[in-house]
């Protein structure tokens, strides 16, 4: 899938100013938000994937301060920046922008995408959701203009396909950061389901030892 847009190109010393017409493809970007509490393996590998099936030149990852469809965060926004930032290490095409820890919350996607749109100047940007959002997308603010601004890709977490008219990554992959954190409080190992790294600052900072829902 690619996208073009037009410019036109006027050759010096040419009579009547001829104008030659080009296309220079886009810059796509991939917008992942979320509480990543903790970012764990099954977001890294769903990034990849829709980063490789897209041809993305980039996935941000935006951690929320507050989301406005779900409970408050476990950990604080300061150790889920650094967890976030500790797994994505190393990964030239991942990155992670905080503007939503630096805004007030909660943390509407219209205004991330906005802010983003700004940063990427003439990008496409492809916006990363889940599957469990779809049943509510349609009362996100602004989702009428959102729904023009960014292309929807789905990340199927369900056991049974949700049926959308969107892009998806179609691969199920069952680690949820609930058990993650149910793991921890129980004393029980969370090897393999998050980076190393972010292991080791959860035990540092002492995170998520009382069960959570």
């Amino acid at each position: 899938m690619q996208s073009w847009r037009a410019g036109r190109q006027t050759w010096p010393g040419s009579r009547g100013s001829a104008t030659n017409t080009f296309f220079i493809e886009l810059q796509k970007i991939g917008i992942y938000g979320g509480t990543f509490d903790p970012v764990h393996h099954a977001h890294l590998i769903l990034a990849r994937l829709a980063l490789e099936r897209f041809a993305l030149e980039r996935i941000v990852f935006v951690p929320t301060r507050l989301s406005p469809h779900k409970n408050d965060s476990v950990a604080t926004p300061e150790a889920r920046l650094q967890m976030l930032r500790s797994a994505i290490e190393g990964e030239a095409q991942f990155e992670v922008d905080d503007c939503e820890l630096q805004r007030e919350p909660p943390s509407y996607t219209i205004d991330t995408v906005e802010k983003l749109r700004q940063k990427y100047q003439g990008a496409q940007l492809f916006l990363l959701i889940g599957d469990d959002n779809l049943a509510g997308l349609p009362s996100w603010r602004g989702f009428e203009d959102l729904r023009h601004m960014v292309t929807f890709v789905v990340l199927q977490r369900a056991f049974t396909p949700v049926a959308h008219e969107y892009l998806s990554v179609d691969r199920r992959i069952d680690i949820s950061a609930t058990e993650i954190r149910n793991r921890i409080a129980s004393g029980r190992s969370i090897q393999y389901l998050v980076p190393r790294s972010v292991e080791q600052i959860i035990r540092t900072r002492g995170l998520y030892r009382e069960v959570t829902k």
